[in-house]
């Protein structure tokens, strides 16, 4: 299945339906008056959020939606039939945005529907325009146009961890390690091409979710390498896992060299990243001595400050510690954001009718 989280599509909600002009006209019923009737009130674009979607192709081959217009009003006081709403379903996490300002109008976090823009009002048959002295009305109403405009749609995963790193880091290896998705794993560059989604169960019968996006290199932000689209998707996690890795052939720079790389890119494109808990695992520690190993760790933790975790997704090494420390910083974020239990004053105990 293609990938695509991002697509620019027109929408466009009903136009009102037209009122009526008419009078009433039967044999024996002089002056029957007007009975035009109403027109109806053209559908919505609605927006809804749903977890059977994880991409935005569908829109990718049909770029225009519109909703259905409501119905003219007709004689005998009848008035037209409303427009159906036109429902878009998207996955959960997409921003919908105004094409020409960049304006959020929308972001769909869970499954409630939301109204982007209202059909347009039917309009007033004549026989609403009657009054006492104004016995003959001939005036009626147009429907309202339905409002329409090209909006871009952005998709950001939902997820609790974020993984960011150097291509070749073991980024996929990991992912595949510690839960049940399956990326593509091979030993050159940007293997991983699209991010990646898997669920991780811990021992207390929790889960939290990992993403795991392309490889981000030094330039990145000016378009070298895959470029850094990708790193809308780790906006909402809770955390990010920095991952470097000893050095090898792949990626000959040092841990502390690869930290700042992508420290700087994600400030880059946005402040918000820099900002988010963070943690530190230094990959592919299977193929340094032990001691060397400790060493790297040692630098590490003094020049950055983070939490560090020496770890082989090849071997399972570290990974029992890593995943502890991780779901205990995604169990403290989800209560840190959970809303306040709300206290109940206690009742009294119920009486029987006939006694004090």
């Amino acid at each position: 299945m293609r990938f695509v989280d991002q697509v620019k599509i027109h929408v466009q909600a009903g136009h009102g339906g037209n009122g009526c002009c008419s009078f009433r006209r039967e044999k024996f019923i002089p002056r029957g008056g007007p009975n035009g009737g109403d027109g109806g009130n053209g559908g919505a674009i609605v927006f809804q959020g749903t977890r059977n979607k994880a991409t935005l192709l569908d829109f990718h081959f049909q770029r225009h939606f519109a909703a259905e217009p409501g119905g003219a009003g007709r004689g005998q006081d009848r008035h037209g039939a409303n427009g159906e709403d036109k429902v878009l379903l998207v996955p959960q996490g997409t921003v919908v945005k105004d094409a020409e300002s960049g304006e959020v109008l929308l972001e769909l976090l869970d499954e409630q529907p939301h109204v982007l823009f209202t059909g347009g009002a039917g309009g007033k048959g004549n026989a609403r325009f009657k009054t006492s002295t104004h016995r003959v009305p001939m005036e009626w109403e147009p429907g309202q146009d339905g409002p329409a405009a090209w909006v871009l749609l952005e998709l950001k995963l939902l997820a609790d961890v974020g993984l960011v790193g150097f291509p070749n880091v073991g980024k996929s290896t990991l992912i595949s390690r510690i839960s049940k998705a399956t990326p593509k794993i091979a030993d050159y560059p940007f293997t991983t091409l699209v991010p990646n989604l898997g669920v991780v169960k811990t021992p207390g019968y929790e889960s939290f979710v990992v993403a795991d996006i392309p490889g981000i290199i030094q330039g990145a932000h000016a378009g070298a390498g895959l470029g850094h689209r990708f790193l809308r998707h780790i906006e909402r996690t809770a955390m990010l896992l920095l991952m470097v890795s000893c050095p090898d052939d792949s990626t000959p720079e040092e841990p502390l060299a690869q930290y700042c790389v992508l420290l700087e890119e994600m400030r880059l494109y946005a402040a918000s990243l820099v900002e988010k808990r963070r943690a530190l695992a230094l990959t592919k520690t299977d193929l340094l001595p032990p001691d060397q190993v400790q060493a790297l760790c040692r630098q590490l933790e003094a020049a950055t400050g983070e939490a560090v975790f020496p770890i082989s997704a090849a071997t399972g090494q570290g990974l029992p510690e890593l995943l502890s420390y991780l779901a205990a910083e995604v169990r403290a974020s989800r209560q840190a954001a959970a809303p306040p239990e709300v206290t109940r004053p206690a009742l009294p105990p119920h009486q029987p009718a006939g006694q004090p």
